[in-house]
């Protein structure tokens, strides 16, 4: 079996993020949960289980429109890594015991560095609007 690669990943991840338009978006946020328990079950994707929820968060955010800045690529880049999680037969199916999760920590890992810097706007921007809503 091939090394998955930052390659793979950048390809991966472009592919998936090519297929992102509103119903993806829709169907993501409806599968949630799916996500998240395969993330905290996942030893090689739990890592990433705050990020991952922030993910989340900006993508609800966005599709509800209270947030919008942050480019659509952003948006489909994120969607796209997080539709790659779901999928249990990618390029190394999840069964496989012990690797089964290497290329869906690749693809997350590949993602926040490509969004980091829209992430950490809109946890700011989220910090903000958390501060605002308080009594």
């Amino acid at each position: 079996m091939a090394r998955f690669s930052q390659k793979n990943a950048e390809a991966q991840l472009q592919a998936e993020a090519g297929r992102v338009d509103r119903d993806k978006l829709d169907d993501l946020l409806r599968r949630q949960q799916a996500i998240e328990d395969k993330v905290r079950s996942s030893g090689k994707l739990q890592r990433f289980s705050g990020d991952i929820k922030l993910m989340f968060a900006m993508i609800g955010d966005y599709w509800n429109g209270h947030y919008r800045n942050v480019p659509w690529k952003s948006i489909a880049a994120v969607a796209g890594a997080l539709l790659y999680v779901l999928n249990p037969l990618d390029v190394i199916p999840d069964l496989i015991l012990g690797i089964g999760f290497v290329d869906d920590a690749g693809v997350v890992a590949l993602c926040l560095k490509l969004v980091e810097s829209d992430l950490i706007r809109y946890a700011a921007w989220k910090e903000q609007q958390e501060e605002h809503a308080q009594p």
